[in-house]
């Protein structure tokens, strides 16, 4: 496997790496065409970066994430519950993992792995928060793995079918 992880010029590949997402996530076209304009938002955002994972030069996966600002949109539905834990201060000097994909083919290689710790480890804020599907799933899984603890959970998104639990870990993440 010829996997290359480097930096991903998002908003000139939102196309592919969207297709990754839909798959690896089940979204349909509309709601493909709304993330579409997400990205090519947060792509504008002060310090926001993606990494994309290649395979014989086809993209397999993504990740991307910024500092986080409390005054985004992610932010305002989390603080509420993270408020309730006592766990609002993880809202301020973190790096927000906003996005990570992995195409279903090409997942549990270690490459969602490897895409969070090199975002991560670029990350000038000491720690990194994020949100998944409030679940026993792979994902979750992987990100106990790196360190991430559950800061809240049964957080409701608006227009959401399922709760999520927000995370957050020092970093850098354990790379094991």
């Amino acid at each position: 496997m010829d996997l290359v992880i480097g930096p991903l010029d998002l908003s000139a590949h939102v196309d592919e790496a969207l297709a990754v997402q839909a798959i690896a996530f089940g979204l349909g076209a509309d709601e493909v065409a709304v993330r579409r304009q997400i990205v090519l938002r947060h792509m504008t955002y002060p310090g926001a970066r993606a990494l994309g994972a290649t395979v014989g030069g086809n993209l397999v996966g993504f990740v991307y994430g910024m500092p986080n600002d409390r005054t985004h949109w992610w932010s305002t539905v989390v603080e509420p519950y993270l408020r309730a834990q006592h766990n609002d201060p993880w809202l301020d000097n973190s790096f927000v993992i906003t996005e990570l994909h992995v195409h279903p083919h090409h997942q549990n290689r270690g490459i969602g792995r490897s895409l969070i710790t090199t975002i991560t480890d670029g990350a000038a804020e000491p720690r990194s928060i994020l949100s998944a599907i409030d679940t026993d799933s792979p994902a979750r899984g992987l990100y106990h793995s790196l360190g991430y603890q559950d800061l809240a959970r049964q957080v409701l998104f608006p227009s959401a079918p399922k709760p999520y639990a927000v995370m957050g870990a020092p970093l850098p993440l354990r790379h094991r």
